[in-house]
């Protein structure tokens, strides 16, 4: 194995120059104000975790975990999410804290992608936890909450496509009674939105055509909120039932805050069909065709943790904003360059110091014998003062 450069760096993982790190501020800044605007505590948790506890219980596979052993042998993992991470809290450290518990993060997180192009190892994703709460207020709160996020991130253009597990496993259910592995199969499409493949599955099952013409139909349930009509009209199924009906009622909710115009009833929305439990979205930005966040309800996770309550939440793919959506962020503050001579000395820098009390960018630098006229590249700087 070919020993790495000086200025190499692993696969997957990025340096962030001065002005990449402006804006990433500015966007986490932006959207961390606007989640406590909503009554949301920012939380920090460990970069590294227990496999054992954190690790099995993430959504994230085992083969895209990061492992590595400590001095005593234990394994441990990078963190894949903080939902995890924050489950754990939630059910230890803040367990006396009365229901719901409304939280929020920004922070890197790690998934190992075997150098697929254009994945990153390390990104950064912000986000919040609803826990504690399962109605549909909840949930309608954190879509809504996810809009107001990717606005406040600088994302002009968006759609939200909501979806909820529970109608897909009682339609399938009704159809495929105990036919675990086509269930699996169909949703596996469904989830990595291949519909040719999920049509070419549906063909090679036995099954009535009236059976074939309702999972057919799936497809065509994207729309407003006609959309739960036609759901409820295609399956007698008490889950599937029961799950459309929240869905509408958490699109009423929407529509009481105003923003449903920003979202669509996707029924072939099914986030990972292991880890969700209900309701659960992603939104698209117009100018990049991946999800730019995505979210939804996880009733079982805090389980795994030993207490068992609802949840709910989101997470923006932070790098994904970063790098593909050019949104309106504060523009870098250019310094003021303060230049004094050794004679001048204190009143150059007591002057510098009058400036950065009023929040200005100060640079400063003694002038030596022979250079007075000069001050290097005045572009860098908002104005040049000179105390000599």
């Amino acid at each position: 194995m070919t020993k790495p450069k000086g200025f190499e760096k692993p696969v997957g993982v990025r340096d962030y120059l001065p002005y990449a790190v402006d804006k990433l501020r500015t966007i986490e800044r932006n959207v961390l104000d606007c989640m406590s605007r909503w009554g949301y505590r920012q939380i920090m948790t460990p970069t590294m975790e227990f496999y054992d506890t954190v690790g099995v219980a993430s959504s994230t596979s085992d083969q895209k975990l990061f492992k590595l052993l400590n001095n005593r042998g234990t394994t441990l993992v990078l963190r894949s999410d903080m939902t995890s991470p924050i489950a754990r809290v939630v059910s230890s450290l803040l367990k006396e804290e009365p229901l719901p518990i409304r939280l929020s993060y920004h922070a890197n997180v790690f998934r190992a992608f075997e150098e697929e192009a254009g994945r990153e190892a390390e990104f950064f994703q912000t986000g919040v936890e609803l826990v504690g709460d399962d109605s549909p207020e909840a949930d309608a709160e954190v879509v809504a909450l996810a809009i107001e996020s990717l606005k406040a991130a600088g994302v002009s253009t968006f759609r939200i496509a909501m979806g909820h597990v529970g109608f897909l496993n009682g339609l399938f259910e009704e159809v495929l009674a105990g036919e675990d592995q086509a269930q699996q199969t169909l949703k596996q499409h469904l989830l990595d939105r291949n519909y040719v493949g999920f049509r070419q599955a549906i063909r090679e099952l036995s099954m009535s055509d009236s059976q074939r013409e309702k999972l057919e139909a799936i497809l065509r349930l994207r729309g407003g909120k006609e959309i739960c009509d036609e759901a409820l009209a295609l399956s007698e199924h008490e889950l599937a039932r029961t799950s459309i009906s929240h869905l509408c009622k958490v699109w009423e909710v929407l529509e009481a805050y105003g923003v449903s115009e920003h979202v669509l009833i996707d029924l072939t929305m099914i986030g990972d069909f292991s880890y969700y439990t209900g309701m659960t979205f992603e939104g698209y930005a117009a100018e990049i065709g991946f999800p730019v966040c995505s979210g939804g309800r996880y009733d079982n996770l805090l389980r795994q943790f030993g207490r068992d309550v609802p949840a709910t939440g989101f997470a923006l793919k932070t790098n994904r904003i970063l790098d593909g959506v050019h949104g309106s962020v504060e523009e870098a503050q250019q310094p003021i360059l303060i230049r004094y001579t050794a004679a001048n000395r204190h009143r150059g820098l007591a002057r510098a110091g009058e400036l950065r009390k009023q929040s200005r960018a100060v640079v400063t630098q003694l002038i030596q014998d022979g250079n007075e006229n000069r001050t290097g590249n005045e572009k860098l700087y908002a104005a040049v003062e000179t105390f000599s």
